[in-house]
This record gives structure tokens, C-alpha cells and sequence, in this order.
């Protein structure tokens, strides 16, 4: 096998790979995924934050004190940190609690920004015996009446 066809090889399916990698990554949901993925990272710090700085201490102030994120027991040579599992619980039901109002509020949105276009007729009404016929009849099948073509307006 010669060095120069292996190269030439080499850069020719890096080349389709690096074309395939583009239209995958400019497609908009991946970079839609990315961003989602971004915010979700920084909104998850505020919300340990909040659960760590404010939701703790005022726990400790109802519990006489107590740092709440470290409560634990031991059994023997065993140290069960229920304190920390505690705030994890908090910590989702924050999160799930936003990405709720969050999500209620962009359907709602969404409901309002699109409202439903009505659709085109299919049928309309025979002028002499008045029963739903398709809109393109020329003839009623019902009564049997020719029926005159409809004047578009200009």
C-alpha cells in the first residue's frame, strides 16, 4: 500500500466527516439541546444556592440552630447523611417546580401566539333544494339543478 494513497484516503474521509459533523451541528435542535443544556447547568447553581444560603438556614432556625446540610447519624462504622439527602430533595423539587411554571407559561404562550387558521370550505349549499353538495359541483345530485359557476370577485 503506498503512504501517499493512505494520506490522500486519510484527509479525503476526514473531509466528509468534518462536512457531516457541520450539518449535524447547524441543525437547530442540537444547538437548541446545547443551550437548554446551558441554562439548566446555570439555573440548577442559582437553585442550590437558594436551597443552600436561604432554605437551610431558615430550617436551622425552626430545627434551634442546626446546620441542616449536615445533619447524620452513625451506625456503626457506617455515617448515613439524611441532611444532605434532605437538601437534594429540596434542591429537585425546586428545579421541577420552575421548569413547571416555566413550561406552563411558554403552552400558554404557544396558545395564544397560533391561533388555528380555519380551513378551506370542501362543500357548499345548492341554491334550489339547499342540501350540502362539494364545492366543485356543477350539477346537484340531490335535485338534479345545473348549478351556475360562482363570480369571483377581482
Amino acid at each position: 500500500m503506498d503512504t501517499k494513497e493512505t494520506a490522500k484516503d486519510i484527509v479525503k474521509s476526514s473531509k466528509g466527516f468534518i462536512k457531516e459533523f457541520k450539518e449535524f451541528i447547524s441543525r437547530g435542535n442540537v444547538i437548541d439541546m446545547a443551550v437548554g443544556v446551558i441554562i439548566g447547568g446555570a439555573f440548577t447553581a442559582i437553585v442550590n444556592s437558594l436551597v443552600n444560603d436561604i432554605f437551610n438556614p431558615l430550617l436551622g432556625l425552626i430545627t434551634g440552630g442546626a446546620d441542616f446540610s449536615t445533619l447524620s447519624f452513625g451506625f456503626m462504622d457506617a455515617q448515613f447523611m439524611y441532611g444532605s439527602f434532605i437538601t437534594a430533595v429540596i434542591n429537585f423539587l425546586l428545579v421541577a417546580l420552575v421548569l413547571f411554571l416555566v413550561i406552563k407559561a411558554m403552552n400558554k404562550l404557544h396558545l395564544k401566539k397560533t391561533p388555528e387558521a380555519p380551513a378551506a370550505p370542501t362543500t357548499k349549499v345548492c341554491p334550489f333544494c339547499k342540501s350540502e353538495i362539494a364545492i366543485e359541483a356543477t350539477r346537484c345530485p340531490h335535485c338534479t339543478s345545473q348549478l351556475e359557476e360562482e363570480k369571483k370577485s377581482a
